[in-house]
């Protein structure tokens, strides 16, 4: 616990401060046409498939539980996820801000609306909800965050303070600042965790130094990534460190036509193999292709976003 909780404060002086957040959820989302959910980048209209039949039973089943007891906060969290898993991440960020009026010292709740922030493309509150997160979080013991969607082994591998540290870092890596994604993903990498923490969390502290224009830094940060891992549900972002370090070809990797969240995350450690290595024109047919296709609420779809959004990169 020692380290985590100096990693905490590392971060915070890092900073220089925390930002400063509205707990009102109406203020901080963008108008959007009826029944979009959010805009994308060049401000297309983003529309939520139509949930699973088991999907709106979860979200049936979690609504009714909190309905019985609103004033539980696993209730409200719950809710608030299987709201989200449901497409519906406008409904989900307010409920989750109704819980922070009634828990506001209960870092899930900024966690949470703030991973659900970035869903939408609103940033900044999404930052401002993560760093509140982080100064809630100091002095508590490491949480183990139980999964809506479990693997096949039914193993949860997070916890509610590496999960903020991966979307914060994630959401300054969406604003392309460098340096506080990266202190972000290092503070999380810093707390170990399951083979697959390390290889989601590795895949983008090597792309950052990459971007950075530090790459021997980038090609040491791979060193504790090996073919021979046990992972669970990580395999795109395994792959991928693989292929930086230069132990698997492209053309030894899974299908990477980006139209499902990990084939999104794929195609895009892709599309930056393909620029860091001076072939920005496929980079640039890769991220083209992600944001053509209908995950847009996949982490590597926003990033493509916000490369394109960037022809200066």
């Amino acid at each position: 616990m020692k380290s985590n909780r100096l990693s905490l404060l590392a971060v915070v002086l890092f900073y220089g401060g925390l930002v400063s957040f509205n707990i009102s959820a109406a203020g901080l989302m963008s108008d959007v046409p009826a029944g979009a959910q959010a805009l994308s980048l060049e401000g297309e209209a983003l529309y939520a498939a139509d949930p699973g039949a088991g999907t709106v039973a979860n979200l049936d089943a979690a609504r009714e539980v909190y309905e019985a007891d609103p004033n539980d906060a696993d209730n409200i969290i719950w809710f608030g996820r299987r709201s989200a898993y449901a497409g519906d991440y406008r409904r989900a960020i307010e409920i989750f801000s109704g819980g922070a009026e009634k828990f506001p010292e209960d870092p899930r709740f900024y966690r949470h609306r703030g991973h659900r922030y970035i869903s939408i493309r609103e940033f900044e509150p999404a930052i401002a909800d993560f760093e509140r997160a982080v100064e809630l979080m100091q002095g508590l013991a490491v949480t183990v965050e139980p999964d809506g969607l479990p693997n096949a082994q039914n193993i949860p591998l997070t916890t509610t303070q590496g999960n903020v540290w991966y979307h914060l870092g994630l959401a300054y890596y969406l604003q392309q600042d460098w340096p506080r994604a990266l202190s972000a993903f290092r503070n999380g990498y810093n707390m170990g965790g399951y083979d697959d923490n390390l290889v989601s969390t590795g895949h983008w502290i090597y792309m950052i130094l990459r971007r950075m224009g530090s790459d021997a830094e980038a090609a040491v940060a791979l060193n504790e990534i090996s073919a021979d891992m046990n992972i669970i549900e990580n395999m795109s972002y395994h792959q991928l460190c693989l292929l930086y370090k230069g132990e698997l070809e492209i053309e030894d990797m899974m299908a990477a036509n980006g139209d499902d969240p990990s084939n999104a995350a794929l195609a895009y450690g892709i599309a930056n193999y393909f620029y860091y290595n001076g072939d920005k024109q496929r980079s640039d047919e890769l991220l083209e292709r992600i944001v053509s296709g209908s995950s847009w609420s996949a982490f590597g779809f926003i990033a493509a976003e916000s490369d394109l959004a960037n022809p200066q990169r």
